[in-house]
């Protein structure tokens, strides 16, 4: 029994649709990937360039992971230190706490066929430690003191 999701629904179109009606097509194609079926060859899938990049960027962090997952020299943050050398820029807390947040959204991520969700957290953890760079953690919080409803959009 496999526990990964399956991969989500993409829309199917025939190559003759991409032949007649291409801006349609394209235009699809920028709200997710499409796959182009053909009677004389294998199938091809049509995506936007940021989606390729997403989907390299995924896969690159993903083979960092597993190789700090194999590694059994040191902590799991200072192992995660190699390919994200900004961990260290945070305080002891929070490098592990970055640590364990990469490791459990990735597996989460990648169970629910949603692996870009670690690009989120990752970018998140890495915006931390360059505002922890910069000092911003030392400015004291100023907090509002009154809270707002806001109705759900």
């Amino acid at each position: 029994m496999s526990t990964a999701a399956p991969a989500p629904a993409r829309r199917v179109i025939q190559s003759s649709e991409l032949s007649r009606h291409s801006a349609d097509v394209f235009a699809k194609a920028e709200e997710g990937a499409i796959e182009v079926t053909r009677r004389d060859g294998e199938p091809l899938v049509l995506l936007t360039k940021r989606e390729d990049d997403e989907r390299e960027l995924v896969l690159e962090i993903a083979a960092q992971l597993i190789a700090v997952s194999i590694d059994d020299r040191g902590t799991l943050v200072d192992r995660l230190a190699g390919p994200f050398p900004w961990i260290k820029l945070l305080s002891d807390r929070d490098q592990e706490q970055c640590a364990n947040d990469i490791i459990q959204v990735a597996r989460g991520a990648f169970s629910i066929g949603l692996p870009a969700r670690l690009l989120t957290e990752v970018a998140a953890w890495r915006n931390t430690a360059e505002a922890v760079a910069m000092g911003v953690a030392d400015e004291p919080l100023e907090w509002v003191g009154e809270f707002v409803s806001a109705e759900r959009p």
